[in-house]
């Protein structure tokens, strides 16, 4: 039975097929999907749903130790996120977003200075990052690089990591709502989250059997 890529569809789905999954899993899709019902909701604020979108993604991929500040760099959970995913996309959802539906706003994205870290580090005066457009420069080689290659990994990894600077400058005030200062950005990742959202979850919802780590907050008694 097909369902629809989108909040109902996929809440019918995992109705239907909650009682095969981890405990775990379980309850890193309900939240996913409840803040994806969420970011429905609100389409035409792109603020909001940017931000709604992202927090659907946390709850998504985040692992147990996604805050211990001994982890891993938040660019390679990205990658170990997205590699996984990719590899389990039969449909190549993934692939036609990036390749196709998205393939201007994803390369607009990339060459934004205002949402590459080394730039706002640089522009606060904070020391060694006065060679920032060389950093700006040697990211685009690598996107570029991941765009010949087709690594749709790559790819996505280094996207969230501009996406995750638009996070940052909305959730901590950084931005102001609605402003035309930061509109194609945001208008851009809000698309881009509200498509992938869905099919990452599906993805996720099909295969039970990996392991997709334990949320860093799960419910606990008393």
């Amino acid at each position: 039975m097909a369902f629809d890529l989108d909040h109902s569809g996929l809440k019918t789905k995992q109705r239907k097929i909650r009682e095969e999954f981890p405990e775990d899993l379980g309850l890193r899709v309900h939240r996913s999907l409840s803040w994806l019902g969420r970011a429905e909701a609100v389409e035409g604020d792109d603020d909001a749903q940017f931000i709604f979108l992202w927090i659907a993604f946390n709850a998504a991929y985040a692992k147990e130790d996604a805050f211990d500040e001994y982890a891993s760099s938040e660019r390679a959970t990205f990658t170990d996120f997205f590699a996984k995913l990719v590899s389990l996309d039969d449909e190549r959802l993934i692939y036609d977003a990036i390749w196709m539906k998205f393939s201007g706003p994803i390369r607009s994205l990339m060459s934004n200075k205002y949402i590459f870290n080394a730039f706002w580090h640089h522009h606060n005066g904070k020391p060694g990052f006065d060679d920032w457009e060389l950093r700006f420069v040697k990211s685009s080689r690598a996107f570029a690089h991941a765009i010949q290659a087709q690594d749709s990994a790559q790819v996505l990894g280094k996207l969230f990591e501009r996406l995750y600077v638009l996070r940052n400058q909305l959730v901590h005030g950084g931005a102001t709502w609605n402003s035309s200062a930061n509109r194609e950005q945001v208008r851009d990742g809000a698309a881009i989250l509200a498509f992938l959202m869905p099919i990452f979850i599906d993805i996720i919802m099909d295969h039970p059997e990996q392991n997709w780590g334990q949320p860093y907050y799960p419910v606990v008694e008393g």
